[in-house]
C-alpha cells in the first residue's frame, strides 16, 4: 500500500533539482503533489506530466517567494486549485525546498545579495508556513530543506550558510509550537547533490572526485537520496520524529 494515499503535498521549488526529486517521490507514494515554481513554468509542467504518465496526480502553481505577498499569493492559489481538484482546501504536507545559493565569498557579499538570500531562504518559508497553517491538517507534516553546511565549516559561502542555520532554528521552534496539533516539523540536511545547479563544476573529473571523496560512502548524492528521506518524514512511518535535523550528506566530513 502506498504510504501517502489520499494526502496532498505542496513542494516549493518543485520544478527541478532536489525539489523535482521530492515531488516525484511523494507522487509515487500516492500523494497529490502541488509542484510550485518561481519562473520555470515549462519545467514544472514537465514534472506534472511525468507524474501523470506514471499514474500519479499533480498540478503546477507559480509564485515568487521573495516577499510576503508572494507567500500569500501562493496560498490563495493553492486554496482555489485544491477546491477545484479535490473539493477541499486543506492539505497534509508542506516541503519548504525553494531556495537560492551564492558564489560570493564572505568578502564579496553585498548588502543586496545578503538581503536576497535572507528573503528567499528564510523569510519565504517563515511566512509561507504562517499563511499555510490554517489549511494544514492536524497530524500533518512540514519538512524544511536545510544544508550540511550547518555542521560543516564552509566559510567562503557564509551568507548562504547563515540562512540555512536559521532554517534549523525555525524547524526546532516550529516543532514545539505545532506539536499539540500533531504536526511534525523536521529539517533535511543534504550535502553535495548532482543537480543542474552544481553541474558546471560537478560534471568535471576534478569535481566528481572532490565531491565523492567528501562522502564516507564514496559517491555523489542524487536527488532521490534526499527525496527518500523526505518521503519517510512525510509518512506515518515518521510520526515519532519531530524537531530534528536529519543529516543526508552521505557522511560528508565525518
Amino acid at each position: 500500500m502506498k504510504r501517502l494515499n489520499n494526502k496532498v503535498a505542496l513542494v516549493t521549488g518543485g520544478s527541478r533539482g532536489i525539489g523535482k526529486g521530492i515531488a516525484l517521490r511523494l507522487a509515487e507514494e500516492g500523494a497529490l503533489v502541488v509542484v510550485h515554481y518561481g519562473n520555470r513554468r515549462d519545467a514544472a509542467d514537465d514534472v506534472v506530466q511525468t507524474i501523470q504518465v506514471q499514474g500519479g496526480r499533480a498540478i503546477a502553481l507559480g509564485a515568487g517567494l521573495e516577499s510576503v505577498d508572494g507567500a500569500k499569493g501562493l496560498i490563495h492559489s493553492l486554496k482555489e486549485e485544491l477546491l477545484r481538484v479535490t473539493g477541499d482546501q486543506h492539505f497534509d504536507i508542506l516541503v519548504n525546498n525553494a531556495g537560492i545559493g551564492t558564489s560570493k565569498t564572505f568578502e564579496e557579499t553585498t548588502e543586496e545579495s545578503f538581503d536576497e538570500l535572507l528573503a528567499v531562504n528564510v523569510k519565504a518559508p517563515f511566512f509561507l508556513v504562517q499563511q499555510a497553517l490554517p489549511l494544514l491538517r492536524d497530524g500533518g507534516r512540514i519538512v524544511n530543506i536545510s544544508s550540511g553546511v550547518t555542521r560543516i565549516a564552509y566559510p567562503h559561502i557564509m551568507a548562504y550558510n547563515i540562512t540555512k542555520g536559521a532554517i534549523n532554528t525555525f524547524t526546532l521552534h516550529l516543532a514545539k509550537l505545532l506539536g499539540p496539533r500533531g504536526i511534525t516539523v523536521n529539517a533535511v540536511l543534504p550535502g553535495i547533490v548532482d543537480t543542474d545547479v552544481n553541474a558546471a563544476w560537478l560534471h568535471t573529473p576534478e569535481g566528481q572526485q572532490h565531491a565523492a571523496e567528501m562522502s564516507a560512502l564514496g559517491r555523489i548524492g542524487q536527488p532521490s537520496d534526499i527525496a527518500d528521506v523526505v518521503a519517510f518524514l512525510s509518512s506515518s512511518d515518521g510520526r515519532w520524529v519531530t524537531g530534528q535535523m536529519v543529516d543526508a550528506t552521505g557522511g560528508s566530513h565525518l
